[in-house]
C-alpha cells in the first residue's frame, strides 16, 4: 500500500523507541559519574556555606576537613545523612541502577526506564527492597 497509511517497519514492529531490559556498561558508567558529580556539588555547597558563615577565605577552606563541617541549613543536614541521601560509594549496585516499583515482579525496575532518569537523583528506596 502507498500513501499515508502504508506499512513501514516501525508500524509493523510495534513501538519505535524500544528500551532494552538492562543497562549497558557505558550507561552504568555515566550513571556513576552523575552520582559522583552530584556528591561533589553537595560537598562544594556545604563548604561554601561554612566559609561564608565563618567569614573565611577560600584558600583557608581547602584545608578544612569536610566531614567535621555541620551545615546549619536543615535540608543540607538531611542530605548529609547516609540513610536519606547516600553517596555513590555507599550505595549498592542494586540501588544505583534500579528503583522501587510496586508494579514490577521483584518490586524493582531499571532506572533507565524512569522518565528523565538522567535529570533525577534517585537514591532513596524503601527498606528491604
Amino acid at each position: 500500500m502507498f500513501g499515508a497509511f502504508r506499512a513501514t517497519q516501525p508500524a509493523l514492529g510495534g513501538l519505535l523507541w524500544k528500551v532494552p531490559w538492562r543497562m549497558s556498561g557505558p550507561q552504568k558508567a555515566r550513571q556513576r559519574d552523575r552520582l559522583r558529580s552530584v556528591d561533589d556539588v553537595l560537598s562544594t555547597l556545604k563548604l561554601g556555606l561554612h566559609l561564608e558563615r565563618n567569614h573565611m577565605a577560600v584558600s583557608e577552606g581547602s584545608q578544612l576537613n569536610l566531614r567535621k563541617i555541620k551545615p546549619r541549613v536543615k535540608s543540607l543536614r538531611i542530605l548529609d545523612k547516609a540513610q536519606y541521601f547516600p553517596k555513590e560509594p555507599e550505595m549498592s549496585a542494586t540501588d544505583k541502577y534500579s528503583v522501587f516499583n510496586r508494579y514490577s515482579k521483584g518490586y524493582r525496575k531499571g532506572i533507565h526506564k524512569v522518565p528523565k532518569w538522567t535529570k533525577l537523583s534517585i537514591r532513596r528506596n524503601p527498606r528491604h527492597f
